[in-house]
């Protein structure tokens, strides 16, 4: 008998504040149809001000089990995928189990920028499968807004803030490729491509957070590359191919990386949850931001064989296969 992480529950949490394109023509040299045009973005959320990434955390948490019928109490852990936590320590997920009023289990967080939510699945799915919880949340959630250079128009128009959330539980299946859960996933990193995107600032070095920088071009041929690798070994891993994919998930990060991707393995765009014209590049929050907008739009379905890639600073990116 095989065990397999399932997802039970999903949801999201989207700020208030509602950006459009055209708020950025007042202080940059930018217009609706530039950012459109080379993102697919029409609008982003942004945090108030004093709303904190585990603020947003906790909503999105609170509606995944909301959506799974289940507490607090029926779960054993929490891991959240952030590059923007509140504090630099302890961990947005400490903060998010005492907020749910959690007083046992376990918390930590993952950065992996992007791909976290694809690492933090990844890792959620290996605790589970080895005993270590039966139930899990597993959260990406993110307020890039406090890390931008609002002077910089090829980035700040970008990334928004937003999380999104799945609780994971255990299912008994048969060890094929049909059962429902993760049935596969495939992590990588390159760290030679730093300069790619970073922050130019951090704790041991300027100690302030800094600045998001990015150099478009050359992140643009590394992402359609490496997000298509990655989802071919995933699927190859459980002896499957993209033509056995309903839904593709990926990063939302940018419309033309989406297009490119999809293109590169055969998919046509109907099978692509995109989410980014609404909520711009939310990071390691777009992934469960868009699973929970298909699910809640009823577009994934149980049973579906869903498809998750994503790239991110370090480089780091990966994939993961689930049937839901």
């Amino acid at each position: 008998m095989t065990v397999r992480a399932v997802v039970e529950g999903v949801g999201h949490y989207l700020p208030d504040r509602i950006v459009p394109n055209s708020e950025f023509e007042k202080s940059l040299d930018t217009s609706d149809e530039w950012i459109r045009t080379r993102s697919g973005i029409e609008r982003r959320h942004f945090a108030a001000e004093g709303q904190t990434t585990s603020d947003l955390a906790v909503h999105a948490a609170r509606a995944a089990l909301e959506n799974a019928g289940l507490s607090v109490d029926d779960i054993d852990g929490i891991i959240v995928a952030t590059s923007t936590p509140d504090l630099t320590f302890p961990s947005v997920a400490t903060m998010v189990q005492k907020e749910l009023g959690m007083t046992r289990g376990f918390g930590f967080d993952v950065q992996a920028v992007c791909a976290g939510f694809i690492y933090a699945l990844t890792n959620a799915n290996a605790l589970l499968i080895a005993g270590q919880a039966k139930r899990l949340l597993v959260i990406g959630a993110e307020t890039f807004s406090r890390i931008m250079d609002w002077t910089d128009r090829s980035t700040c128009v970008l990334f928004g803030d937003g999380a999104g959330a799945l609780v994971l539980g255990l299912q008994d299946g048969t060890g094929s490729n049909t059962d429902r859960g993760i049935l596969s996933a495939d992590l990588n990193s390159d760290g030679r491509y730093r300069d790619m995107l970073y922050v130019d600032g951090g704790v041991s070095t300027t100690g302030s957070a800094g600045k998001l920088r990015m150099q478009g071009n050359p992140l643009f041929r590394q992402a359609v590359e490496k997000l298509t690798s990655t989802a071919e070994a995933a699927l190859e891993k459980v002896g499957l191919t993209g033509t056995d994919v309903d839904w593709i998930v990926p990063h939302q990060a940018n419309i033309r990386i989406i297009q490119g991707t999809a293109k590169k393995m055969g998919l046509p765009m109907d099978r692509v949850i995109v989410t980014v014209q609404d909520h711009g590049n939310t990071s390691a929050a777009s992934i469960p931001l868009a699973l929970s907008v298909g699910a809640e739009t009823g577009k994934i379905k149980q049973g579906d064989l869903v498809l998750s890639e994503a790239i991110g600073g370090g480089l780091a990116w990966g994939a993961v296969l689930l049937r839901w």
